[in-house]
């Protein structure tokens, strides 16, 4: 389970006093809001949820891939390329996945 801690950190910092939680899962660390994952760091990147009508648009951004898992593009999430998440940037990705996280029911 290798991550980077550094961003690890810069996220914990942003998502914690939101209610947010993190715990170590998918070989990486999730990111959950009322049992939801909003955020996974893993070794390929950050992955976030941007909703899967909005995925077209979040793949617009500079940095972003699809997020493709075992052969399948999961539509509704986008991979960022951490060398792109400045302070600035990491806030926008993570304000919108958050948005789109409070809109589906608690787990």
């Amino acid at each position: 389970m290798a991550y980077d801690d550094v961003l690890a950190e810069r996220i914990k910092e942003r998502l914690e006093p939101e209610g947010v939680v993190a715990k170590k899962m998918f070989s990486g660390l999730t990111f959950l809001l009322q049992g939801n994952a909003l955020a996974n760091l893993y070794d390929e990147g950050l992955m976030v949820r941007v909703g899967k009508e909005r995925t077209d648009e979040a793949l617009t951004h500079p940095g972003t891939t699809p997020l493709v898992i075992r052969g399948k593009e999961q539509r509704g999430w986008v991979l960022l390329a951490e060398e792109t998440l400045d302070d600035d940037v990491l806030d926008d990705w993570l304000t919108w996945a958050m948005e789109v996280t409070a809109e589906l029911p608690p787990k």
